[in-house]
């Protein structure tokens, strides 16, 4: 049963993996077995990441601003070569933007559909080759794009451009997902809810969230970095060899229920 769930010799890159999900991404990764390299924009946060999680296993600090198409195809070459291949890619990094509709700009539209949609299918546009590689009929190479409870259902953010791009990754995932299982390569999404990061921290005082927003949640709860985790290993590992092209929410039954 453990093999299910061994990531043992798979090499990941996480974009967006020194911080918020995207770290709890790459600690999954890592627990199981994997080999990651993890991206910031911020050179010393990616560096101080790999090394607290070096602990845990092989991490590579790769910097790079994914804010345009071009940082990402040299972030594909350097992952390759850091990497000698690639078994598991994350596609995590994002860009959000909240405002009011009267004041929301529009230059919110362009960066964020840019660097939530554009950079993703670049990534796997650019390491195809190392993924088809890597992957068989048995134990295909993965594609995990982030999406977003936002781009399933409104929820009041106010993040019109953000909401929209993770509609449009969902779609992507799945175009991806059809035009790719031939290759030997899934293509799946996650759609988290509610997490302690970065983007919930005005939802938050410290560890107590406000209760309004707990009572939208039916497991009236946070997600964890064991939820995400998990979630990522299972689409990861053998235990997710047979699944593509779907959006599994991990958001505590908002999607499903809420």
């Amino acid at each position: 049963m453990q093999d299910l769930f061994n990531l043992a010799g798979k090499r990941a890159l996480v974009t967006g993996g020194a911080q918020g999900l995207g770290r709890m991404i790459a600690e999954g990764l890592l627990g199981a077995g994997a080999e990651v390299a993890i991206t910031s924009r911020d050179p010393e946060v990616c560096a101080a990441a790999a090394s607290e999680m070096a602990s845990l296993g092989t991490c590579h600090a790769m910097p790079a601003d994914l804010s345009t198409p071009e940082a990402a195809v040299d972030l594909a070459r350097r992952a390759g070569e850091v990497l000698g291949g690639c078994d598991i890619l994350v596609n995590n990094a994002g860009r959000t933007w909240g405002s009011a509709i009267e004041s929301f700009p529009d230059k919110a539209w362009a960066s964020v559909l840019g660097v939530n949609v554009q950079i993703p299918f670049t990534l796997v546009r650019e390491l195809l080759p190392a993924l088809e590689a890597a992957g068989s009929a048995e134990d295909p190479s993965r594609v995990i794009n982030i999406g977003s409870i936002a781009g399933l259902k409104p929820e009041g953010l106010q993040a019109y451009s953000y909401a929209a791009s993770k509609a449009a990754v969902h779609m992507l995932t799945r175009d991806l997902a059809s035009d790719l299982a031939s290759r030997n390569i899934t293509v799946n999404a996650l759609v988290p809810g509610f997490f302690p990061t970065k983007m919930t921290r005005h939802l938050r005082d410290g560890d107590t969230v406000d209760p309004a927003m707990l009572a939208k949640i039916p497991l009236h709860r946070f997600g964890s970095a064991d939820d995400i985790g998990a979630a990522t290993i299972f689409l990861c590992a053998r235990s997710g060899a047979y699944i593509t092209g779907i959006l599994l929410p991990v958001d505590g039954g908002i999607a499903g229920i809420g």
